[in-house]
């Protein structure tokens, strides 16, 4: 498969700047794979396709708010500072995304907040865009990362041109988030409402909770014509026994198993044994799922719409089938359907 054929024209007013006044009200487009149809619900119908003993994959990672605004020593310029990913707990080193990057340099100092009293100084300068910083705080490890969660803000997606809003903290993260690592949204998992959750589980479906803690590396733009030439960055992820189990167990009773999510789908892909079951995992995965793809463990999965050429486009086409994705994303455009973080939702079964 080649990038070129995960291009599609996408009305600029369908990126969804809001998310939908319910959760579980989201739209939701069912594509059948066996009868290749496509029915328009809302997301809180999901509950009529699943049955007792049917299972979801849930990935339970948190949104810490990743997003800081420092200002430059002497010049007082200010420096967007996106964090990534946490170095070194003992010397409070941070790998992080710096904007504008051309004014930053090896040796510069930050500050941050109204008292100064968090500073950072730039200390590598890796990539293009990215930076290693090492934050100077006099208080404890505890003390420190409150004063980043004080000073950070939920780090919505730069296509959200608006500012963050106070419904913002809450609605771009899941119900069931747990384990804080993430810097976006699992959104798939964005459209469960707790009513929906209890509705399902007293239906009889169980839940199975992996832990992939998103990266911006998920959003990063395929730049190969070739894919097979394209790295995703690596993201952490967990898989426990409980997890594993209560899959396999499903998966022996011909049961659905269902992924909510594109990472929820590439932490179980990661961590397949020799004979199609689920292992426990706990590690880093750059696993790039694009087509022709053989899926061991999900039968079904819940996404979101994505963006043309994006990794998140190319494992759908790779589940449903590229003809019948294309197909779907055609009707959703014509539909207008809302796409990405904010927008609505896709069962594929």
């Amino acid at each position: 498969m080649k990038l070129s054929q995960f291009n599609f024209k996408l009305p600029e007013e369908l990126l969804a700047e809001h998310p939908s006044e319910n959760r579980d009200e989201a739209r939701l487009m069912v594509l059948n794979r066996k009868n290749k149809t496509i029915e328009h619900k809302l997301f809180k119908d999901l509950i009529d396709y699943f049955d007792e003993g049917d299972v979801m994959i849930l990935n339970n990672t948190k949104v810490f708010p990743a997003r800081l605004y420092g200002n430059k020593e002497k010049t007082g310029a200010r420096i967007e500072v996106f964090l990534l990913r946490e170095l070194n707990e003992e010397q409070r080193l941070w790998d992080v995304l710096v904007d504008p990057a051309r004014k930053i340099r090896i040796g510069n100092k930050l500050y941050f907040g109204d008292d100064e009293t968090l500073v950072a100084e730039v200390i590598d300068n890796t990539t293009s865009r990215g930076r290693t910083l090492r934050f100077l705080y006099d208080g404890s490890y505890k003390e420190f990362r409150q004063k980043l969660t004080e000073l950070g803000e939920t780090p919505l997606p730069k296509y959200i041109k608006r500012d963050v809003e106070p419904e913002d903290e809450e609605r771009y993260q899941t119900i069931f988030a747990k384990n804080e690592g993430a810097v976006a949204a699992p959104t798939a998992g964005l459209h469960f409402s707790k009513h929906l959750l209890k509705r399902l589980e007293i239906k009889g479906i169980d839940f199975a909770e992996v832990t992939l803690h998103v990266g911006l590396g998920t959003f990063n733009p395929v730049e190969v014509e070739d894919l097979s030439k394209h790295k995703m960055d690596s993201e952490e992820a967990f898989v426990d026994q409980k997890a594993a189990d209560i899959v396999n167990n499903a998966k022996l009773k011909k049961k659905r198993v269902c992924a909510v999510g594109t990472t929820a789908m590439r932490a179980i892909e990661s961590s397949v044994s020799s004979s199609g079951t689920l292992n426990e995992f706990s590690g880093w995965t750059n696993k790039f799922i694009f087509p022709p793809y053989d899926f061991s463990i999900a039968n079904c999965m819940i996404t979101n719409f994505h963006t043309p050429k994006s990794t998140l486009l190319m494992m759908v086409s790779a589940f449903a089938g590229h003809d019948f994705m294309k197909e779907a994303y055609e009707e959703a455009v014509k539909e207008k359907y809302r796409f990405y973080t904010y927008g609505d939702a896709m069962l594929i079964l």
